[in-house]
């Protein structure tokens, strides 16, 4: 073979490489940004059922209000866990604002077995009723959410999803974890 033969064929064959080597490049470029985009979006929606919480709860509280006046304490914590949520910046701090919002709910739900009049109320149970609905709405966004953010860091710690990453400006996720406090049972005391 002469010399321009082997050259063309070794011209060819990196030519080649490049095509493929900027191929996966692309792809996983792509796929790095599909999976953030994804986390945004799952994001958004439970960020969308919070804010449908956040609608719901001041009529509630206005309910409950009516009939069980002395909780004033409950009523406060409702309405600073909201304005703590709607004050945060970051994803943390929305999902901790959010967890303690839930433990303030639980409390004020667990008022209705002190006032008989409030389990029989309408309005009550209707928002109640509402509330559970968008309660389960919000937990499944927020497993959608923590998958989405899964499979993003899975694929960002593997050794070339950690280039791709990089390569996109795509940083590792938060998971929308629960606070402490609002996984335990709640409390509510009467007896004072």
């Amino acid at each position: 073979m002469n010399a321009t033969k082997i050259l063309l064929i070794l011209l060819a064959g990196i030519g080649g490489m490049v095509l493929i080597g900027g191929g996966c490049v692309y792809k996983g470029y792509d796929k790095a940004v599909d999976l953030d985009e994804t986390v945004e979006s799952k994001w958004a929606q439970v960020e969308n059922q919070l804010q449908r919480r956040f609608e719901l709860i001041p009529n509630l509280v206005q309910t409950v209000k009516g009939l069980a006046g002395q909780e004033e304490k409950i009523f406060l914590g409702v309405a600073e866990a909201r304005k703590a949520y709607t004050g945060a910046g970051t994803i943390g701090g929305k999902a901790k604002a959010a967890g303690v919002l839930e433990s303030a709910l639980s409390r004020l739900l667990v008022i209705q077995e002190r006032y008989p009049e409030l389990k029989s109320n309408q309005a009550f149970l209707q928002l109640q009723s509402q509330l559970e609905g968008t309660e389960n709405r919000l937990a499944v966004e927020r497993k959608r959410y923590n998958d989405s953010v899964k499979s993003l860091n899975t694929f960002s710690r593997k050794l070339l999803g950690r280039f791709y990453c990089s390569l996109a400006g795509v940083e590792k996720a938060e998971y929308f974890e629960i606070t402490e406090e609002a996984k335990e049972t709640p409390k509510v005391d009467f007896s004072g």
